[in-house]
């Protein structure tokens, strides 16, 4: 039995439509009801509306990706109540229509960040980029957040100015643009606004963003676990604090502590080997072999460290982490599911990013989710992992 292989979609407006995903060899469809704003229900009708059009084009949907939680969820201010108890009614609406997977994640504020979207490599190719200079330099000198000095050396201050004082107007611009489309809902953000949301995180410490977290898991596993839903939580991206904010999802102690507080089949992650494997001291395949049975959703793809911080999308087999590894350790897992009697051990598993290349390089897509660069890594894990099962001989 092979992982099932899906593809993610952002809806009517992908510029990749369904009808040419079907040709990827992916048989499902990751996606997420994105006009509704979070907090609010998923209604039914809605739900089985997207069902049907990506059921139509011989797909099916076999992850939500993501119901996102709402801001006062992770603050535990205003409306955080209500907002559980509409988390919950999604799930159960979801359940109803058949989707049982649910990605999500708890990063205060942003959603990813990146401070290039088109970095261009030596093949004509372009990546997504995490430079750890340029990003110090928008937080000392665009976005000037208040107390940022104290996050960073003499060193990486004095690096960051030098960085910036070469910079053209346009480029701000970019590094700009590149950092706020990491915040969800982010049309007509601007750095005051930004800022404001930043310090709305002033009185939260970690501690308390985990504990947080740990309220939002007691109140939704219940109800995910009774209609049959695997929650599956996403790492930090990247795995380390960013703008002074807490970071709870970002090693495996991280990991572990999470499945621990709320023990059940319903709590599980989305194992992003991008996200832990941006992190040296992350060991993928050792994680894989002692949380393996909590890992609800894959996400495989690379990234090329650099021992200051930064790192760089790579190729699906290339890169810091060993994509061999990898694959064979999940391999291992779903051969033990089987022996064990498990139901779920078809999980579902996506090529995270790709490089903008060939015809897309002159195309629009949202960073990181071009078609070719993601079919290349599709094609390669296919092959991955038909190899270590053949290896194996499972």
């Amino acid at each position: 039995m092979h992982f099932e292989q899906t593809w993610r979609w952002f809806g009517s407006y992908d510029t990749i439509p369904l009808e040419d995903i079907l040709q990827t060899g992916a048989k499902g469809i990751v996606t997420a009801l994105h006009q509704f704003p979070p907090g609010l229900v998923w209604p039914v009708e809605d739900i089985e509306k997207r069902k049907q059009r990506i059921e139509e084009a011989g797909l099916r949907w076999s992850v939500v990706e993501s119901i996102p939680v709402h801001e006062d969820i992770k603050k535990q201010t205003g409306h955080y109540q209500s907002y559980i108890e509409n988390y919950k009614q999604s799930i159960r609406n979801l359940a109803e229509c058949g989707i049982n997977t649910v990605c999500y994640n708890f990063m205060p504020v942003t959603d990813w960040t990146r401070t290039h979207l088109n970095y261009p490599l030596d093949n004509g190719a372009t990546a997504l980029r995490f430079d750890f200079t340029a990003f110090v330099a928008f937080e000392l000198f665009i976005l000037e957040r208040e107390g940022a000095k104290r996050d960073y050396s003499n060193s990486q201050q004095s690096k960051a100015k030098r960085f910036y004082d070469d910079l053209s107007d346009d480029e701000i611009s970019q590094l700009t643009k590149a950092i706020l489309l990491g915040l969800p809902g982010n049309d007509g953000l601007t750095l005051p606004k930004f800022r404001k949301l930043l310090q709305e995180y002033d009185n939260i410490s970690r501690g308390k963003l985990k504990k947080n977290l740990f309220y939002f898991l007691d109140e939704i596993i219940p109800v995910a676990e009774q209609e049959g839903v695997r929650m599956a939580i996403h790492p930090d991206d990247p795995p380390f604090p960013l703008f002074g904010l807490p970071r709870v999802v970002s090693t495996e102690t991280d990991a572990s502590t999470l499945l621990t507080a709320v023990d059940s089949p319903s709590n599980g992650l989305t194992f992003c080997t991008g996200s832990y494997g941006a992190r040296a001291d992350n060991d993928l395949p050792g994680m894989i072999k002692r949380l393996g049975q909590h890992i609800n959703f894959i996400h495989l793809r690379n990234v090329k460290r650099n021992p200051d911080g930064s790192f760089q999308e790579a190729a699906h087999l290339d890169g810091s982490s060993d994509m061999y590894q990898i694959v064979k350790a999940l391999i291992r897992e779903q051969h033990r599911r089987k022996n064990n009697g498990r139901a779920n051990l078809n999980i579902p598993l996506r090529p995270d990013h790709g490089h903008r290349m060939l015809d897309d390089l002159n195309k629009e897509s949202y960073p990181g989710y071009s078609g070719l660069g993601r079919l290349r890594g599709l094609a390669e894990l296919r092959g991955l992992e038909l190899g270590v099962r053949q290896a194996l001989e499972f």
